[in-house]
C-alpha cells in the first residue's frame, strides 16, 4: 500500500478539536458548511479510517486527509513554525 502524502503540522489551542472546525483551520474546506457534506460522503480520514462524524474530537498527533492532503494535529505550544519571531 502505497504512503501518503507526508503531513503538513496545524496547531490548536486547546487539548483537542471537532474535525468540522479543523478541516476549516487547516484550510482544507472554505467553511463549516462545506465541511459537512464532504465529511458525510466519507471523503474524510482520521487516521486512514473514512469518519463521517463531523463533530469527531481531533487530539494531538491525529492525522486527517482530505482530497490529496493531509494534516497532523499539532501542539500550538510546541509547534515551531521556523519564523524567527
Amino acid at each position: 500500500m502505497p504512503a501518503g502524502p507526508a503531513p503538513q503540522d496545524v496547531p490548536i489551542r486547546d487539548e483537542s478539536i471537532r474535525l468540522g472546525q479543523f478541516l476549516k483551520l487547516a484550510n482544507l474546506v472554505e467553511s463549516g458548511a462545506e465541511a459537512k457534506p464532504v465529511i458525510a460522503d466519507g471523503l474524510v480520514l482520521v487516521n486512514g479510517e473514512v469518519e463521517t462524524r463531523r463533530g469527531r474530537q481531533l487530539h494531538h498527533g491525529d492525522v486527517v486527509e482530505l482530497g490529496g492532503q493531509a494534516v497532523r494535529v499539532a501542539d500550538e505550544a510546541s509547534y515551531d513554525d521556523g519564523l524567527p519571531w
